[in-house]
């Protein structure tokens, strides 16, 4: 009888408002479609319903790390200017080499252009490291730097593609979207992969961090840092109309009918994700907020790691990670600018300087905390763009794109200390020794975490995909 009582009021509310109208009022906003997928084991009415997609899953073999911290620098760091010193650059200023000739940079008249920066040794490696990231070079005795990486194409869109999904256009799994396919997430009422940016998105945005053809649950939640504000990091998270009791009355009564209607069709994986779509907004009212207050954290631990914008998604990327979530994606912007370190072509000088010192704290702090709480050897940390910049001059102080050689890094969980693998020529414009392309590099992210990159596969539109399309092997020289 009291199903039947509520059964007639929802179809009478239903018949004066529209379906946009009534989606707002639950809280089920556009800001959660994206995280479908967080069910709970049992859902309202204790009636049992499939497992959700997001429990935690067994690996292949055994894991080395349990959650990936991603910081994406956008736009293309300079591998010449920060952790790849090369010193013939001042030596053999000016010209134009035949090793440099042979390569087909964009701009092909000018000469070698020296660093604008002095470089030091640091740790008990003695690692070459700009003056620009002091704070990165204290930590390279935890560092498994990759100096011979290479990719596709030396354009920022398509190349963005290659380093996020392993592909050059916008229609694959991002990587964070294929690690929670594997591996589910540790906590059901936060998402299992969260992507962050202060103010600007990364070029291609969504595609970044989404699931393509895999299920909606393994999508990624966008989170704009800009304003810290615990309650407003997701757009439609409160709902200001009903009250929580009446959130959770109406939320099962529409769980109930929806289940009917599966039970009918016996599978229906859009239904499914908008069911576990209005649970999870529901119960992210709660978890959100919390996770995302960083003044609970200590003043001591506040200072460790800065004022910038992305020092503060560093901290907060700690705290999502302690929390459970699986992957995490820390993109680097800075006045809006979507493709940040692309101000290299006017002028290496004022623009990697502002760029580093906006990162360059946060990300020592993180490593230093995570070393701190016990969570760095369970957590990896991914450093890179989406490809490197010319050691030869564009105008009088820029550097061009560079996708023949440039440098990323990994540390934490598994992976090689004090550790640089592979070299650029004696330039830094090609990877001439122990070559990295990017899907040997994604094979070895998968492999840290558990995940064979050749079995971890999607039957799609008749094929079966995977994140390393039909290629890519593992980088044994950083594993520890």
């Amino acid at each position: 009888m009291q199903f039947q009582q509520h059964e007639a009021a929802f179809r009478r509310a239903a018949r004066r408002q529209s379906r946009r109208d009534f989606l707002s009022r639950l809280g089920a906003g556009m800001g959660v479609i994206g995280l479908a997928g967080l069910l709970d084991q049992t859902r309202a009415f204790g009636s049992p319903v499939a497992a959700s997609p997001l429990l935690p899953k067994a690996p292949h073999f055994a894991q080395r790390a349990k959650h990936v911290i991603q910081l994406f620098m956008p736009g293309g760091p300079s591998q010449v200017d920060t952790f790849d010193y090369k010193p013939l650059l001042a030596k053999h200023a000016g010209e134009r080499p035949e090793s440099v000739n042979r390569k087909t940079l964009r701009n092909t008249k000018n000469g070698l252009m020296p660093s604008p920066f002095a470089f030091k040794q640091y740790g008990q490696t003695s690692k070459w490291v700009s003056d620009i990231f002091p704070h990165v070079g204290g930590c390279v005795d935890d560092i498994s730097f990759i100096h011979s990486m290479h990719t596709d194409i030396p354009e920022h869109a398509g190349a963005m593609m290659m380093m996020n999904v392993g592909a050059l256009q916008p229609n694959r799994p991002s990587m964070g979207a294929w690690l929670v396919y594997g591996l589910g997430t540790e906590n059901q009422n936060l998402p299992g992969f969260v992507a962050m940016s202060p103010r600007a998105q990364p070029r291609c945005t969504l595609a970044n961090w989404g699931n393509a053809f895999l299920p909606g649950a393994y999508a990624g939640s966008y989170v704009n840092i800009a304003e810290m504000k615990p309650d407003a990091v997701m757009r439609d998270l409160k709902n200001t109309n009903l009250s929580t009791p009446e959130q959770r009355r109406q939320i099962d009564l529409l769980a109930q009918l929806n289940q009917k209607h599966l039970a009918r069709l016996e599978r229906d994986q859009d239904l499914e994700a908008g069911i576990a779509a209005m649970e999870m907004a529901f119960r992210m009212q709660f978890s959100v907020p919390e996770v995302f207050d960083i003044s609970k954290e200590t003043q001591a631990t506040r200072d460790l790691y800065g004022d910038s914008e992305f020092a503060k998604g560093c901290l907060l990327s700690r705290r999502l990670i302690e929390q459970g979530v699986r992957v995490v994606q820390l993109s680097l912007s800075i006045d809006g600018y979507d493709i940040a370190w692309d101000t290299g072509h006017e002028n290496i000088v004022d623009g990697h300087a502002k760029l580093a010192k906006a990162c360059d704290q946060g990300i020592a702090a993180l490593i230093h905390d995570l070393k701190a709480r016990g969570l760095f050897d369970d957590t990896l940390l991914v450093w890179g763009g989406e490809f490197g910049r010319a050691p030869t001059s564009e105008g009088a102080k820029g550097r061009d794109h560079d996708h023949y050689g440039y440098t990323n890094w990994l540390a934490g969980g598994g992976v090689k200390r004090g550790c640089s693998h592979g070299a650029t020529d004696e330039f830094g414009c090609s990877a001439v020794e122990d070559r990295v392309h990017v899907h040997d590099f994604h094979a070895t992210i998968l492999h840290l975490m558990g995940l064979d990159h050749e079995k971890l596969t999607y039957r799609y539109s008749g094929r079966d995909y995977r994140l390393t399309d039909v290629s890519g092997k593992v980088i044994e020289g950083v594993l520890a």
